[in-house]
């Protein structure tokens, strides 16, 4: 049976235990950033962030300020296009694991000529992978894929002191993103579960999409 997660971002204070807790488990290195004016760092998924928090701070009509947050990773997609695109140039450049779901760049993908590399990424219509320029290599979440296969949870889910993230067989976490969502609508009366039928990362929005992140959701 897949794997699936969900993230209730109603319950995300942004601490971004989840992304200091992938950079450390992947043991990638630190990224050299400044100030820009925004608590959200770095700017961007990279080759040394799988994942990151996004911040979109904005003020309603009432003047009351909001911040919605956004822990980004791959969706690791039912039908993942990535995959598809990829085969076209390296078969198994990227892979779709049949046990757990998880959606894998592999070793092949260094094989890629930059044009079919860059195809790959511009396929994604969640804009997650990033290719590392000193390796060729395609970047992203990798669902914890060694942690996953020992029975352990992710690391992001592990770490998350909220209980923001669930991980677990998919039919499991759709009943919980199911209860969670009837909870959230008594004190959101607009939240709603993204792209749920499509992905194996699905999220719990508060608001509408656009008051979160560009491609918080495709459909």
């Amino acid at each position: 049976m897949p794997k699936a997660f969900l993230v209730d971002t109603t319950r995300c204070t942004a601490c971004r235990g989840c992304q200091l807790a992938c950079k450390e488990w992947h043991d990638l290195p630190a990224n050299v950033t400044k100030q820009r004016g925004s608590h959200q760092n770095p700017p961007d998924l990279n080759p040394n962030n799988l994942k990151i928090v996004r911040f979109n701070e904005r003020m309603t009509k009432e003047g009351v300020v909001v911040w919605n947050f956004f822990p980004d990773q791959c969706r690791h997609c039912m039908t993942p296009v990535c995959v598809d695109v990829a085969d076209m140039a390296v078969p198994g450049a990227m892979i779709k694991d049949k046990k757990t779901g998880a959606v894998l760049a592999t070793e092949k993908s260094a094989k890629l000529s930059p044009a079919d590399a860059k195809a790959v990424a511009e396929a994604c219509p969640y804009n997650i992978p990033r290719i590392d320029p000193k390796t060729g290599h395609i970047t992203k979440c990798d669902m914890c894929f060694d942690r996953v296969s020992a029975g352990m949870q992710p690391i992001c889910v592990k770490t998350c002191p909220t209980g923001t993230m669930v991980f677990g067989e998919r039919d499991e976490v759709l009943a919980v993103a199911q209860k969670r969502l009837a909870a959230a609508k008594e004190r959101f009366p607009k939240a709603h579960l993204v792209d749920m039928e499509d992905v194996s990362v699905i999220y719990l929005l508060a608001e509408e999409k656009e008051h979160y992140y560009e491609y918080a959701g495709f459909m």
